[in-house]
Protein backbone atom coordinates (compact mmCIF):
# COMPACT_ATOMS: atom_id res chain seq x y z
CA UNK A 1 0.00 0.00 0.00
CA UNK A 2 1.15 3.54 -0.77
CA UNK A 3 0.47 6.68 1.26
CA UNK A 4 1.25 10.34 0.49
CA UNK A 5 3.25 12.51 2.90
CA UNK A 6 2.60 16.23 2.67
CA UNK A 7 4.58 18.87 4.58
CA UNK A 8 3.50 22.26 5.93
CA UNK A 9 0.77 23.70 3.67
CA UNK A 10 0.28 27.09 5.40
CA UNK A 11 -3.09 27.90 3.82
CA UNK A 12 -3.58 31.67 4.03
CA UNK A 13 0.12 32.50 3.88
CA UNK A 14 1.45 35.88 2.76
CA UNK A 15 -1.54 37.77 4.16
CA UNK A 16 -4.02 35.67 2.15
CA UNK A 17 -2.66 36.91 -1.16
CA UNK A 18 -4.79 35.63 -4.06
CA UNK A 19 -1.89 34.67 -6.27
CA UNK A 20 -0.64 32.15 -3.72
CA UNK A 21 -4.03 30.44 -3.67
CA UNK A 22 -3.88 30.30 -7.48
CA UNK A 23 -0.36 28.87 -7.27
CA UNK A 24 -1.38 26.27 -4.66
CA UNK A 25 -4.47 25.35 -6.70
CA UNK A 26 -2.31 24.75 -9.77
CA UNK A 27 -0.08 22.36 -7.82
CA UNK A 28 -2.96 20.38 -6.33
CA UNK A 29 -5.22 20.22 -9.39
CA UNK A 30 -2.64 19.52 -12.09
CA UNK A 31 0.01 17.56 -10.18
CA UNK A 32 -0.83 16.35 -6.68
CA UNK A 33 -4.30 14.86 -7.17
CA UNK A 34 -3.52 13.36 -10.63
CA UNK A 35 -0.46 11.69 -9.07
CA UNK A 36 -2.53 10.24 -6.23
CA UNK A 37 -5.05 8.87 -8.73
CA UNK A 38 -2.31 7.41 -10.90
CA UNK A 39 -0.76 5.57 -7.96
CA UNK A 40 -4.04 4.55 -6.32
CA UNK A 41 -3.34 6.49 -3.11
CA UNK A 42 -6.31 7.00 -0.79
CA UNK A 43 -4.57 8.26 2.37
CA UNK A 44 -2.68 11.54 2.79
CA UNK A 45 -0.68 12.35 5.94
CA UNK A 46 -0.10 16.08 6.45
CA UNK A 47 2.65 16.91 8.95
CA UNK A 48 1.33 20.05 10.66
CA UNK A 49 0.97 23.80 10.02
CA UNK A 50 -2.04 23.11 7.86
CA UNK A 51 -3.02 26.78 8.22
CA UNK A 52 -0.71 29.77 8.44
CA UNK A 53 -1.96 31.92 11.34
CA UNK A 54 -2.29 30.80 14.93
CA UNK A 55 -4.98 33.20 16.16
CA UNK A 56 -7.44 33.66 13.31
CA UNK A 57 -8.27 32.60 9.77
CA UNK A 58 -9.33 34.71 6.82
CA UNK A 59 -12.71 33.52 5.46
CA UNK A 60 -11.59 34.05 1.86
CA UNK A 61 -8.56 31.80 2.41
CA UNK A 62 -10.69 29.18 4.17
CA UNK A 63 -13.19 29.14 1.29
CA UNK A 64 -10.42 28.90 -1.30
CA UNK A 65 -8.48 26.04 0.31
CA UNK A 66 -11.71 24.14 0.90
CA UNK A 67 -12.45 24.34 -2.82
CA UNK A 68 -9.07 23.22 -4.16
CA UNK A 69 -7.92 20.93 -1.33
CA UNK A 70 -10.42 19.68 1.25
CA UNK A 71 -13.39 19.30 -1.12
CA UNK A 72 -11.19 17.55 -3.68
CA UNK A 73 -9.98 15.08 -1.06
CA UNK A 74 -13.58 14.38 -0.06
CA UNK A 75 -14.86 14.11 -3.65
CA UNK A 76 -12.12 11.63 -4.55
CA UNK A 77 -12.58 9.41 -1.50
CA UNK A 78 -9.19 10.33 -0.03
CA UNK A 79 -8.72 10.33 3.75
CA UNK A 80 -6.62 13.13 5.27
CA UNK A 81 -4.65 12.62 8.47
CA UNK A 82 -3.45 15.98 9.77
CA UNK A 83 -1.42 16.48 12.93
CA UNK A 84 -1.44 19.73 14.86
CA UNK A 85 1.58 21.97 14.26
CA UNK A 86 2.76 25.10 16.05
CA UNK A 87 0.96 27.39 13.55
CA UNK A 88 -2.30 25.52 14.19
CA UNK A 89 -2.60 26.32 17.91
CA UNK A 90 -3.94 29.40 19.67
CA UNK A 91 -2.11 28.88 22.98
CA UNK A 92 1.63 28.34 22.68
CA UNK A 93 1.66 26.05 25.74
CA UNK A 94 -1.35 23.91 24.76
CA UNK A 95 -2.90 22.14 21.74
CA UNK A 96 -6.43 22.25 23.19
CA UNK A 97 -7.56 25.07 20.87
CA UNK A 98 -6.46 24.24 17.33
CA UNK A 99 -7.60 25.37 13.89
CA UNK A 100 -8.25 21.92 12.44
CA UNK A 101 -10.77 21.00 15.14
CA UNK A 102 -12.56 24.35 14.78
CA UNK A 103 -12.97 24.59 10.99
CA UNK A 104 -12.88 21.06 9.52
CA UNK A 105 -15.78 19.44 11.39
CA UNK A 106 -17.84 19.12 8.19
CA UNK A 107 -15.36 16.64 6.67
CA UNK A 108 -15.87 13.03 7.78
CA UNK A 109 -12.73 12.00 5.85
CA UNK A 110 -10.40 14.16 7.99
CA UNK A 111 -8.67 12.68 11.04
CA UNK A 112 -7.10 15.25 13.37
CA UNK A 113 -4.17 14.14 15.54
CA UNK A 114 -3.87 16.47 18.54
CA UNK A 115 -2.28 13.84 20.80
CA UNK A 116 0.25 11.03 20.21
CA UNK A 117 -1.29 8.02 18.48
CA UNK A 118 -0.36 4.98 16.41
CA UNK A 119 -1.82 3.87 13.08
CA UNK A 120 -1.33 0.46 11.50
CA UNK A 121 -1.04 0.16 7.71
CA UNK A 122 -0.71 -3.43 6.57
CA UNK A 123 2.31 -4.69 8.55
CA UNK A 124 3.65 -1.20 9.30
CA UNK A 125 3.01 0.67 12.53
CA UNK A 126 3.42 4.44 12.48
CA UNK A 127 3.47 6.84 15.42
CA UNK A 128 1.91 10.27 14.83
CA UNK A 129 3.22 13.01 17.13
CA UNK A 130 1.81 16.56 17.08
CA UNK A 131 3.74 19.69 18.09
CA UNK A 132 5.45 19.26 21.45
CA UNK A 133 4.57 21.99 23.96
CA UNK A 134 4.82 22.36 27.77
CA UNK A 135 1.41 20.73 28.28
CA UNK A 136 2.14 17.49 26.39
CA UNK A 137 5.94 17.16 26.56
CA UNK A 138 5.98 14.58 29.36
CA UNK A 139 3.26 12.46 27.69
CA UNK A 140 5.04 12.56 24.32
CA UNK A 141 8.36 11.44 25.79
CA UNK A 142 6.68 8.58 27.63
CA UNK A 143 4.76 7.60 24.49
CA UNK A 144 7.94 7.47 22.38
CA UNK A 145 9.88 5.54 25.00
CA UNK A 146 7.14 2.89 25.22
CA UNK A 147 6.51 2.67 21.47
CA UNK A 148 7.23 -0.43 19.40
CA UNK A 149 6.43 1.24 16.07
CA UNK A 150 8.61 1.12 12.97
CA UNK A 151 8.11 4.70 11.81
CA UNK A 152 7.38 8.08 13.39
CA UNK A 153 5.94 11.19 11.81
CA UNK A 154 5.56 14.54 13.51
CA UNK A 155 6.08 18.28 13.63
CA UNK A 156 9.43 18.43 15.39
CA UNK A 157 12.00 21.11 16.12
CA UNK A 158 15.20 19.07 16.12
CA UNK A 159 18.60 20.69 16.60
CA UNK A 160 21.13 20.41 13.79
CA UNK A 161 18.73 20.60 10.84
CA UNK A 162 18.12 23.47 8.41
CA UNK A 163 14.98 25.57 8.91
CA UNK A 164 15.45 27.00 5.43
CA UNK A 165 18.28 26.17 3.07
CA UNK A 166 21.48 27.50 4.66
CA UNK A 167 19.78 28.39 7.98
CA UNK A 168 20.59 25.71 10.55
CA UNK A 169 18.72 25.50 13.84
CA UNK A 170 21.00 24.91 16.84
CA UNK A 171 18.24 24.63 19.43
CA UNK A 172 15.53 22.04 19.89
CA UNK A 173 15.16 18.33 20.49
CA UNK A 174 18.11 15.96 20.49
CA UNK A 175 17.83 13.71 17.45
CA UNK A 176 18.99 10.74 19.57
CA UNK A 177 15.50 10.50 21.11
CA UNK A 178 14.32 9.09 17.75
CA UNK A 179 17.06 6.46 17.34
CA UNK A 180 14.62 3.60 17.94
CA UNK A 181 12.67 4.28 14.74
CA UNK A 182 13.49 2.91 11.31
CA UNK A 183 12.39 6.19 9.73
CA UNK A 184 11.27 9.57 11.08
CA UNK A 185 9.46 12.14 8.90
CA UNK A 186 8.88 15.67 10.09
CA UNK A 187 7.25 18.90 9.06
CA UNK A 188 8.06 22.33 10.61
CA UNK A 189 11.29 23.16 8.73
CA UNK A 190 10.62 24.31 5.18
CA UNK A 191 13.55 22.78 3.34
CA UNK A 192 14.09 19.10 2.65
CA UNK A 193 17.00 17.53 4.52
CA UNK A 194 18.07 14.16 5.88
CA UNK A 195 20.38 12.93 8.63
CA UNK A 196 20.56 9.24 9.49
CA UNK A 197 16.95 8.03 9.96
CA UNK A 198 15.37 11.51 10.12
CA UNK A 199 13.92 13.28 7.08
CA UNK A 200 12.44 16.75 6.99
CA UNK A 201 9.98 16.61 4.10
CA UNK A 202 9.93 20.35 3.31
CA UNK A 203 6.94 22.27 1.96
CA UNK A 204 4.90 21.34 -1.12
CA UNK A 205 5.54 24.70 -2.77
CA UNK A 206 7.40 28.00 -2.51
CA UNK A 207 6.11 30.69 -0.15
CA UNK A 208 8.99 33.17 0.31
CA UNK A 209 12.25 34.03 -1.45
CA UNK A 210 13.93 31.69 1.03
CA UNK A 211 12.35 28.88 -1.02
CA UNK A 212 13.83 30.02 -4.33
CA UNK A 213 15.58 27.25 -6.24
CA UNK A 214 14.87 24.83 -3.38
CA UNK A 215 13.04 21.70 -4.64
CA UNK A 216 9.49 21.44 -3.30
CA UNK A 217 6.88 18.69 -3.53
CA UNK A 218 5.58 15.69 -1.62
CA UNK A 219 6.62 12.13 -0.81
CA UNK A 220 5.07 8.71 -1.35
CA UNK A 221 5.78 5.84 1.04
CA UNK A 222 5.33 2.22 -0.05
CA UNK A 223 4.63 0.08 3.03
CA UNK A 224 5.67 -3.09 1.19
CA UNK A 225 9.05 -1.97 -0.20
CA UNK A 226 9.74 0.75 2.43
CA UNK A 227 10.64 3.14 -0.40
CA UNK A 228 10.20 6.83 0.42
CA UNK A 229 9.99 8.64 -2.93
CA UNK A 230 10.07 12.39 -3.54
CA UNK A 231 7.84 13.89 -6.25
CA UNK A 232 8.99 17.40 -7.15
CA UNK A 233 6.53 20.22 -7.70
CA UNK A 234 7.12 21.38 -11.31
CA UNK A 235 5.82 24.91 -10.66
CA UNK A 236 7.67 27.94 -9.26
CA UNK A 237 6.46 31.39 -8.30
CA UNK A 238 9.89 32.94 -7.60
CA UNK A 239 12.28 33.51 -10.51
CA UNK A 240 15.74 35.07 -10.78
CA UNK A 241 16.70 36.42 -14.21
CA UNK A 242 20.13 37.75 -15.17
CA UNK A 243 20.31 40.52 -17.76
CA UNK A 244 23.56 40.85 -19.69
CA UNK A 245 23.27 42.45 -23.12
CA UNK A 246 26.83 41.45 -24.01
CA UNK A 247 25.43 37.92 -24.31
CA UNK A 248 22.22 36.38 -25.61
CA UNK A 249 19.29 37.64 -23.57
CA UNK A 250 16.94 35.25 -21.72
CA UNK A 251 14.09 33.99 -23.89
CA UNK A 252 11.31 34.55 -21.28
CA UNK A 253 9.49 31.49 -22.61
CA UNK A 254 8.44 30.42 -19.07
CA UNK A 255 4.94 31.24 -17.80
CA UNK A 256 5.59 34.19 -15.48
CA UNK A 257 1.98 35.13 -14.77
CA UNK A 258 1.70 36.42 -11.17
CA UNK A 259 5.36 35.54 -10.56
CA UNK A 260 7.85 37.29 -8.29
CA UNK A 261 10.91 38.32 -10.32
CA UNK A 262 14.41 39.43 -9.35
CA UNK A 263 16.04 40.93 -12.43
CA UNK A 264 19.79 41.12 -11.81
CA UNK A 265 21.45 43.51 -14.26
CA UNK A 266 24.97 42.24 -14.92
CA UNK A 267 25.72 44.39 -17.99
CA UNK A 268 23.57 47.11 -19.54
CA UNK A 269 25.32 48.76 -22.48
CA UNK A 270 22.25 49.49 -24.60
CA UNK A 271 19.50 51.37 -22.71
CA UNK A 272 16.97 50.96 -25.52
CA UNK A 273 17.51 47.18 -25.56
CA UNK A 274 17.10 47.08 -21.78
CA UNK A 275 13.82 49.06 -21.95
CA UNK A 276 12.49 46.71 -24.62
CA UNK A 277 13.43 43.67 -22.51
CA UNK A 278 11.82 45.19 -19.43
CA UNK A 279 8.61 45.95 -21.37
CA UNK A 280 8.53 42.36 -22.57
CA UNK A 281 8.98 41.15 -18.99
CA UNK A 282 6.14 43.36 -17.73
CA UNK A 283 3.89 42.06 -20.51
CA UNK A 284 4.23 38.55 -19.04
CA UNK A 285 1.87 39.54 -16.21
CA UNK A 286 4.36 39.29 -13.33
CA UNK A 287 3.08 40.20 -9.89
CA UNK A 288 6.32 41.88 -8.79
CA UNK A 289 9.59 42.76 -10.52
CA UNK A 290 12.57 43.89 -8.46
CA UNK A 291 15.50 45.24 -10.46
CA UNK A 292 18.92 44.78 -8.84
CA UNK A 293 21.15 47.10 -10.80
CA UNK A 294 23.38 49.40 -8.73
CA UNK A 295 25.68 47.34 -6.53
CA UNK A 296 27.91 50.25 -5.52
CA UNK A 297 26.58 50.28 -1.95
CA UNK A 298 27.82 46.71 -1.49
CA UNK A 299 31.35 47.45 -2.64
CA UNK A 300 34.41 49.26 -1.26
CA UNK A 301 34.91 46.58 1.38
CA UNK A 302 31.48 46.90 2.95
CA UNK A 303 30.24 43.58 1.58
CA UNK A 304 32.07 40.94 -0.41
CA UNK A 305 31.87 41.41 -4.19
CA UNK A 306 30.77 37.80 -4.49
CA UNK A 307 27.59 38.50 -2.52
CA UNK A 308 24.69 36.12 -3.03
CA UNK A 309 21.71 38.26 -3.98
CA UNK A 310 19.20 35.46 -3.78
CA UNK A 311 18.07 36.05 -0.20
CA UNK A 312 18.23 38.55 2.64
CA UNK A 313 20.04 36.19 5.00
CA UNK A 314 22.98 35.86 2.59
CA UNK A 315 23.30 39.64 2.35
CA UNK A 316 23.33 40.02 6.14
CA UNK A 317 25.75 37.12 6.62
CA UNK A 318 28.18 38.62 4.09
CA UNK A 319 27.99 41.95 5.88
CA UNK A 320 28.74 40.37 9.26
CA UNK A 321 31.73 38.55 7.73
CA UNK A 322 33.06 41.85 6.36
CA UNK A 323 33.07 43.87 9.59
CA UNK A 324 35.84 43.90 12.18
CA UNK A 325 34.70 42.87 15.63
CA UNK A 326 35.88 40.83 18.59
CA UNK A 327 32.46 39.17 18.82
CA UNK A 328 31.89 35.59 17.68
CA UNK A 329 30.61 36.17 14.14
CA UNK A 330 28.94 32.76 13.93
CA UNK A 331 26.92 33.52 17.07
CA UNK A 332 25.98 36.93 15.66
CA UNK A 333 24.84 35.31 12.39
CA UNK A 334 22.84 32.68 14.26
CA UNK A 335 21.10 35.40 16.29
CA UNK A 336 20.45 37.39 13.11
CA UNK A 337 18.93 34.36 11.36
CA UNK A 338 16.67 33.71 14.35
CA UNK A 339 15.44 37.32 14.36
CA UNK A 340 14.92 37.22 10.60
CA UNK A 341 12.91 33.99 10.78
CA UNK A 342 10.73 35.41 13.55
CA UNK A 343 10.17 38.58 11.50
CA UNK A 344 9.20 36.64 8.37
CA UNK A 345 6.68 34.59 10.33
CA UNK A 346 5.39 37.46 12.48
CA UNK A 347 1.64 37.39 12.95
CA UNK A 348 -0.23 40.37 11.56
Amino acid sequence: MKIAILGDTHFGCRNDLRIFHDYFRKFYSTYFFPMLKEQGITDVYQLGDLFDRRKYINFYSLDECKRYFFDELDNNGIRLHTLVGNHDIYWRESLSVNTQSLVLGEYSNVAIHASPSTVHINNTSIDIIPWICPENEKDVVEFINASKSDICMGHFEIAGFSMYRGMECHDGLNKDMFNKYEQVWSGHYHTRSKQDNITYVGTPYEMTWQDFNDPKGFHVFDTETRQFTFHQNPFSIFHRIEYDDTKDLPELDTDLTDAFIKLVVVNKTDFYKFDMFLNKLYSKGCYEIKIIEDLAEFRDGTVDDEINLEDTVSVLSNYIDSIETDLDKEKVKTYMRTLYTEAVNQEV
